[in-house]
């Protein structure tokens, strides 16, 4: 199925409720919520794909018509930013929490160990996927991980993806936390759904915090809405005009979608 399909509906999960955020879908859910459909679809080898969203991803949705059909195409859209958090409650989604990929990752992890799923890493580099198979295997005894990759710092060539994509379908890996970064892992997913029997999890700088890379980003700021903030000060020459920008734009859409009603660009 491509990225421009229906999202999955059938985990045996209540749907979770969808709200419009300055012209994407997010999915309003608690994080038992979401990981009860994840583990649901993971239990029967389903092949979907879950976006862990931001500012900046919505900045990039709304910019990009491609990478907006991506993420309106993913079978969950999780509110990760604090921001995604603050307009799901403006549009009386009061009970809504952020989700953030690193903690979601870790839950996940926990929940497989327990059921026996197999698991893979895609993404990152080879010292990182070796700290984060260590580490996990320490906090989860008896965890499968069934496939680990770190693909090359370039685009793959059709025989590469081809190779990788049997791989990880012979694995047996039920959920593939994929670590590229946004949009390229987003994209990546949305060109695999069909082709690999897993659910596949955007969690982006979840690899570099789980490995040790980089250390989490302090409570204060994530409650303040300033994760983008933390990591700018810690990566100013990658990072920051990007934030700045994202974050802006973000605002700017978001006061916008409010005057206008609120819910402009939800789907029933």
């Amino acid at each position: 199925m491509t990225a421009t399909g229906q999202r999955g509906t059938d985990s045996g999960a209540q749907a979770p409720v969808r709200r419009g955020v300055v012209g994407s879908d997010v999915d309003a859910c608690t994080a038992v919520e979401m990981s009860e459909r994840i583990v649901a679809w993971a239990r029967r080898g389903a092949s979907r794909y879950v976006c862990y969203a931001n500012a900046h991803m919505l900045v990039l949705a709304g910019d990009d018509p491609d990478f907006g059909r991506v993420v309106r195409g993913a079978d969950l859209v999780i509110a990760d930013g604090r921001p995604l958090v603050w307009m799901l409650r403006a549009q009386g989604v009061q009970w809504q929490r952020q989700i953030r990929g690193p903690d979601a990752m870790v839950d996940l992890l926990r929940q497989a160990a327990a059921e026996g799923l197999p698991v893979g890493f895609y993404g990152s580099t080879d010292a990182a996927l070796e700290a984060m198979t260590t580490r996990a295997r320490a906090e989860f005894p008896g965890i499968r991980i069934a496939y680990r990759h770190s693909p090359p710092f370039r685009p793959v060539t059709p025989a590469e993806d081809a190779a990788e994509t049997a791989a990880i379908a012979a694995s047996g890996a039920r959920l593939l936390f994929v670590g590229l970064g946004c949009p390229k892992q987003e994209r990546w997913m949305a060109a695999h759904r069909g082709r690999v029997p897993a659910v596949m999890l955007g969690v982006g700088a979840a690899f570099d915090q789980y490995s040790g890379r980089v250390p989490a980003c302090p409570p204060a700021f994530s409650v303040l809405g300033l994760e983008w903030a933390y990591r700018s000060l810690r990566e100013p020459r990658r990072l920051l005009w990007r934030n700045l920008r994202s974050t802006t734009l973000f605002a700017a859409r978001a006061a916008r979608q409010l005057l206008a009603g609120g819910r402009r660009g939800a789907r029933p």
